[in-house]
């Protein structure tokens, strides 16, 4: 591979179970819903208006309204979430060796800029990444190729020549779309439930071990 490409949230950090505790207290508590841990955990792809459509339908809120709840979202989850902000185990090694093997790197997320500079700059990490693609730069959200196929061009590599790292099955089905083989963390979802995604070539709990070691051989 002459690039690898990875989503953000649940992929290099183990952040989804504070993802899913803003968005149910928000959506339950500020907004009036009665929605369970596991309704509110199966929509939460693509961006956070989307998120507010699936749940509460297209007419409940302007789009100034949207913006609005989206950031306090993502106020609640950053505040829960510093103290126990970190890569995932050998992630940082891993991004280490990559660079240094002149593997080139990029982020394709469905976070906005306000999470993605959260992450990437706590963390001491931007460097080793040449794009960013967040919900802003996209018009249709994952599982639509169009995040990896940016991320792609912005890097000048061909998709068959990226390897991308996701932790759910719309990310995956996005990397399938954009013709990219990907690699799935298993933070937020099972390995059965990736059942149909050919593309899928290893899953792991982590980036420790002789698989990871391997990719940059």
């Amino acid at each position: 591979m002459r690039a690898f490409i990875f989503d953000l949230n649940g992929t290099m950090i183990d952040d989804m179970e504070f993802h899913t505790r803003a968005w149910q207290h928000l959506l339950n508590h500020d907004l009036g819903g009665n929605f369970t841990w596991d309704e509110v955990k199966a929509q939460m792809y693509g961006k956070n208006p989307e998120v507010l459509v699936r749940m509460f339908g297209a007419d409940r809120f302007t789009a100034d309204e949207m913006k609005e709840l989206s950031f306090e979202k993502e106020r609640r989850y950053q505040k829960e979430f510093l103290p126990q902000l970190a890569l995932l185990p050998g992630l940082h090694q891993f991004l280490d060796k990559a660079h240094k093997a002149g593997i080139v790197m990029g982020i394709g997320s469905a976070a906005i800029p306000f999470n993605i500079d959260f992450v990437l700059d706590n963390l001491n990490i931007r460097h080793y990444f040449k794009a960013i693609v967040s919900a802003d730069d996209v018009t249709i959200s994952k599982p639509h190729p169009e995040t990896y196929l940016r991320v792609a061009e912005l890097l000048q590599v061909a998709p068959a020549d990226c390897l991308v790292f996701e932790d759910v099955p719309k990310g995956a089905e996005a990397a399938l779309n954009a013709g990219m083989p990907s690699v799935i963390l298993t933070t937020t979802h099972q390995q059965h439930e990736f059942e149909g995604l050919p593309n899928v070539i290893h899953f792991a709990d982590d980036f420790t071990g002789d698989f990871f070691e391997k990719l940059i051989e």
